[in-house]
């Protein structure tokens, strides 16, 4: 552990649950780094995520944003592809992107594809898969309303789901952002994880959450209705 930390966690009660007010404030005077660190949530699920019905995933528009603007790309065509560029997409193309990405350009955050372009883009997989960035309909990047869609993910929308180990890791928005706006989106990614509870999930839901900075220790957080 490096000094730097250790002093932070010298000060800390790392045994007690903070409420989410108090947890992020403790955050965002320790966030002391020379950057503007990333305030990040880690909720551990009570799921068997080997059930396929016991999934957890969903998207949420921050209230607050993340405090990092991402760069959209669009698979589309016809007026679909005008709706894109007019939405702000930061790319947009038919078969010469596909086939431009299938030779290894990654120079964005997100894929948004039309349903009717899929077909065309599954060759896409296999390169895009492993990273995390192809378009799926649950995580609503597989979608006809474009303009809808690119606004949101250029305003903060993101998506959330539980890794291998059940646990969901969320960006909640940076340290220099003010209290409050940090609050509203911790407690918008909490509530939106409640919701997405499954309905075969057995026993306490939502086990344990933590907020931590980019370089900072976690601090463990009450959520009031984690059954």
């Amino acid at each position: 552990m490096g000094k730097r930390l250790a002093a932070i966690k010298k000060g800390l009660e790392l045994v007690k649950k903070y409420k989410v007010g108090e947890a992020v404030a403790i955050v965002k005077k320790n966030a002391n780094a020379k950057f503007d660190e990333t305030v990040e949530l880690h909720i551990k699920l009570g799921i068997d995520v080997k059930q396929s019905d016991q999934q957890v995933r969903g998207i949420i528009s921050l209230p607050h944003g993340t405090g990092k603007t991402k760069k959209v790309a669009v698979i589309a065509k016809g007026e679909k592809t005008q709706e894109a560029q007019d939405a702000g997409a930061d790319m947009v193309g038919g078969a010469e992107l596909i086939e431009k990405i299938f030779k290894g350009f990654m120079d964005f955050d997100v894929l948004v594809v039309t349903p009717d372009m899929m077909k065309d883009a599954a060759k896409l997989g296999k390169t895009l898969g492993p990273r995390g960035l192809m378009p799926n309909p649950k995580s609503g990047t597989v979608t006809f309303d474009i303009a809808k869609t690119v606004k949101e993910l250029k305003a903060g929308r993101i998506e959330f789901k539980a890794d291998p180990q059940g646990i969901v890791h969320a960006p909640a928005g940076k340290a220099s952002f003010p209290e409050g706006s940090l609050v509203e989106n911790v407690q918008a990614i909490i509530d939106a994880v409640l919701k997405s509870k499954p309905a075969s999930s057995k026993g306490v839901y939502m086990q344990s959450v933590f907020i931590s900075s980019t370089m900072g220790p976690g601090l463990p957080v009450l959520v009031e209705k984690a059954g």
